[in-house]
């Protein structure tokens, strides 16, 4: 089920092949002409590069890194300021110093995806070829090829096998397939708020969001940095649109309700007389600052294609039969993106294939994107999680 060489070969090569560079966000991994990266679509993208951070220290026997897998707005600053919106990392509640994952104790590596935009090459990066971005000349990117160029990441860093892998949302569909294609290569899996294929429902909001970008004058056929110019209205509106969606009812009311902004009355007219529509437009807005368009579009087509049965027997419990794996599956009341029946499917099928496996639905209003927030019970399952499996792995943590 690996379709990866052996770890020192594989090392060897991209020692020659690629060069550790500055990025002005992170650490960049290169590889060259000879370590293309094969893709679900039937074509190799070479050369490409993954951007990076690191948090911790590799112990000698390099059994103590956790790869940690980004949502699809997310990027690979997990725990550290981000330099182009100058804010907290997106998990800093969770990972760092004497925290839950303690970068005292463990090697933590976290990468932006290929597709991205944000060091690592997508759409927006230059195609060789032409000397132009790539725009909609590169390949569709499937979650399968973003594993496949982190474990040519974690090569290059000589770990023949991760202690945990970890990510919720489009992250969570990386541990999965991680898990999937590379089941010797995962002692542990903490896939969140997750499901192991989209439903029809969350591609239907992937394409009103796909379709808001293409519909905007200054997208020029996804061509627009060659007119120097930005689609921003209609990726502001995917990402208004899609923001609801992480988001639930209760928490909108609580936090909104029905109150108006900054005025005392209605204005009949079509400003943002409630304070749920100025929060939406300024979601919008701010998106547009960090993030590429057409990479919008490309990870949300990779998210809309993830099947992982169908990429592995046909059956969901094929994908890990045999698996070693341990498993732990999180999920939350109010999560109507990733509702909890879905995480419920893929414990069946792993305690059909035998796998170990524990899940825990967590009580809260807040919807999907609770998994990003400051939630006792979530740190506590991941805790208890990591703690066990650090004895299992002889650890000592």
């Amino acid at each position: 089920m690996r379709d990866r060489m052996g770890t020192d070969m594989v090392a060897q090569r991209a020692a020659r092949t690629k060069d550790e560079v500055d990025h002005p966000s992170s650490p960049v991994l290169q590889f060259g002409s000879d370590m293309p990266l094969k893709l679900d679509a039937g074509t190799l993208l070479s050369p490409f590069q993954i951007a990076y951070q690191t948090y911790g220290t590799l112990n000698d026997a390099r059994s103590n890194a956790i790869l940690v897998c980004h949502a699809l707005t997310g990027d690979q600053h997990v725990a550290n300021t981000n330099p182009v919106t100058g804010k907290p990392g997106w998990w800093e509640v969770l990972i760092g110093p004497g925290k839950i994952i303690d970068t005292n104790r463990f090697f933590v590596i976290c990468s932006n995806v290929v597709g991205g935009c944000l060091g690592s090459t997508g759409p927006a990066s230059t195609n060789p070829a032409t000397g132009r971005p790539y725009g909609l000349d590169l390949p569709i990117i499937t979650i399968r090829d973003m594993v496949r160029a982190q474990a040519m990441l974690v090569d290059h860093f000589g770990i023949e096998k991760l202690f945990c892998v970890l990510g919720g949302s489009m992250g969570g569909m990386q541990v999965l397939e991680w898990a999937a294609s590379y089941p010797e290569r995962v002692f542990s899996a903490l896939p969140i708020a997750t499901g192991a294929r989209h439903s029809s429902q969350n591609i239907a909001f992937h394409e009103v969001g796909r379709q808001a970008v293409m519909a905007d004058p200054e997208w020029h056929g996804g061509k627009y940095l060659d007119f120097g110019k930005r689609p921003e209205k209609g990726l502001a509106v995917a990402r208004m649109a899609a923001h609801i969606t992480y988001l639930s009812e209760a928490a909108l009311h609580r936090k909104f309700g029905r109150n108006l902004q900054d005025r005392e009355a209605l204005t009949f007219g079509f400003d943002a007389d409630f304070q749920i529509e100025s929060y939406l437009r300024h979601q919008g807005m701010t998106f547009v600052d960090r993030f590429d368009a057409n990479s919008y579009l490309y990870l949300t087509r990779a998210m809309d294609y993830f099947d992982v049965a169908a990429d592995h027997g046909g059956r969901l419990a094929d994908a890990f039969a045999g698996t070693r794996t341990r498993f732990c599956l999180v999920s939350f009341t109010s999560d109507w993106l990733f509702p909890t029946e879905e995480s419920r499917s893929i414990v069946h099928a792993l305690n059909a294939a035998g796998a170990s496996v524990s899940f825990v639905e967590i009580e809260t209003d807040r919807g999907h994107d609770a998994f990003l927030l400051d939630e006792p019970e979530l740190f506590a399952a991941i805790n208890g999680f990591i703690a066990s499996a650090a004895r299992a792995r002889g650890l000592g943590l």
